[in-house]
């Protein structure tokens, strides 16, 4: 069947299109770069971040996020825009993102945009209209807020560098983790078409960094860096598989994230696995984000946390107090003598608490009270740690006994997890608009 490519729509009608399909991409950023606006345009970047809203999938929503067009070229199986799905179709012009942005942005709706795109006619043609829009939101309307936009795999790098000198982060989405799938699922999508733009980000920003310790004034490319996203459930790879493919892109490529995606069946297609009675595999991705944190600010390797014989994470209990239970001859770990990197890998114990209880012990010999004030959970903690060689209560350090006793602590879950919905929250859900088109 011919997709249905509504003509004559309104802006509104755009809008509602256009910002519904954008839900499923979750590689939505903001902030990571602090720019003062110069006082002759609107808006400025804030490193400490933009203030967020969620929706009910937990989903981003203080960005404008939205795609330029979701007419599309390719046929991948798991996408709703797919070209050979029966569905409206709609594309904004550049002035048309220029006039949602500025007067959302007036609005105090948004603080930023966040613009991806299908493949309209063909990568060069739609990364150029991307660039028209950027350069008319910097340069015609002098938005000076933050800008996350999708390099196009394909495009012409000459197209993808110089929006890069408009946009605070890019990201070029993985989609799925390994070529074998790409092939199955996303037959128009090559590896090499994906990371080239990657490799063309990281290597322009690490030119503009010499060139800004040179001349102070010169233009920043991507300050905010590079991130990406990875389908999770839609092929067969296991936890291990994409977790070190995700560290493989953060030490090749020097990635900001790398969002994780839980797949959501939107098409019927025999490729595509049958998930609709036990829904998306929500959990999985929770546990995926906390390893993906644990790589990044832990000092973790993907090969500690999970091997060949132990290819998937325990769903029940989070991946550090997994990776506890298997190195048990390392604990209790006494608070007052350890180091950093040793207490970074007790359960209970975060980022910020570990700094806290390096500085606090210079100074006095600490208790497992001191923890509890010092942000440590305790009921996690307590099983791997001593305070002057005592532990909180007489516990066994057994592997069957801690993980029972694990278990019973209630670990708080994304929410959402039951029963979830996909709606997106849109833009006008406390407003009556009767159109758009006058804002």
């Amino acid at each position: 069947m011919q997709d249905v490519i509504q003509s004559g729509m309104t802006l509104y009608e755009k809008l509602h299109i256009l910002s519904d399909a954008a839900k499923y991409d979750v590689a939505c950023t903001s902030s990571g770069v602090d720019r003062q606006g110069d006082g002759t345009g609107m808006g400025n970047c804030r490193k400490a971040g933009i203030c967020h809203s969620f929706s009910a999938d937990g989903r981003c929503i203080s960005l404008f996020k939205i795609l330029f067009t979701n007419e599309c070229i390719f046929d991948c199986k798991y996408c709703i825009n797919r070209s050979s799905n029966d569905v409206v179709r709609a594309s904004f012009t550049p002035d048309e993102v220029c006039t949602l942005t500025m007067e959302f942005y007036r609005r105090n709706y948004i603080e930023g945009l966040f613009l991806s795109s299908g493949i309209l006619k063909s990568p060069d043609y739609t990364m150029e209209l991307i660039y028209a829009t950027l350069y008319k939101l910097r340069y015609e309307c002098n938005f000076q807020g933050y800008i996350h936009v999708k390099a196009i795999p394909g495009a012409d790098q000459r197209l993808i560098r110089m929006t890069g000198y408009l946009a605070d982060r890019m990201s070029v989405n993985m989609e799925l983790p390994t070529a074998e799938s790409l092939r199955l699922l996303a037959p128009h999508k090559t590896r090499k078409n994906i990371l080239t733009p990657m490799r063309l980000v990281q290597n322009e920003r690490e030119r503009n960094r010499d060139e800004i310790v040179l001349y102070r004034n010169a233009p920043r490319f991507v300050p905010a860096g590079q991130s990406t996203q990875m389908i999770i459930g839609a092929t067969p790879e296991t936890d291990y598989q994409i977790l070190h493919v995700a560290e493989s892109l953060y030490r090749k490529f020097d990635l900001k994230r790398v969002f994780y995606s839980a797949f959501v069946p939107v098409n019927e297609d025999k490729a595509l696995p049958s998930v609709r009675e036990q829904g998306p595999p929500l959990l999985r991705e929770h546990r995926l984000y906390q390893a993906d944190w644990l790589l990044r600010f832990y000092q973790f390797e993907a090969s500690e946390l999970l091997d060949e014989d132990n290819p998937n994470f325990n769903v029940l209990l989070d991946p550090k107090c997994c990776w506890a239970l298997k190195h048990l001859e390392v604990f209790p770990v006494e608070i007052n003598r350890a180091d950093k990197r040793m207490l970074l890998r007790v359960p209970g114990i975060g980022y910020r608490s570990a700094d806290r209880i390096v500085k606090a012990r210079r100074h006095a010999s600490l208790t497992f009270e001191d923890l509890k004030k010092m942000g440590v959970v305790l009921k996690r903690a307590l099983y791997f740690i001593t305070c002057g060689g005592k532990m909180m209560y007489p516990v066994r350090i057994d592997e069957d006994y801690i993980t029972r006793n694990l278990l019973n602590t209630k670990e708080r879950l994304p929410s959402g997890v039951d029963g979830m919905t996909y709606r997106q929250m849109t833009l006008f859900d406390d407003v009556n608009f009767s159109g758009v088109n006058g804002i």
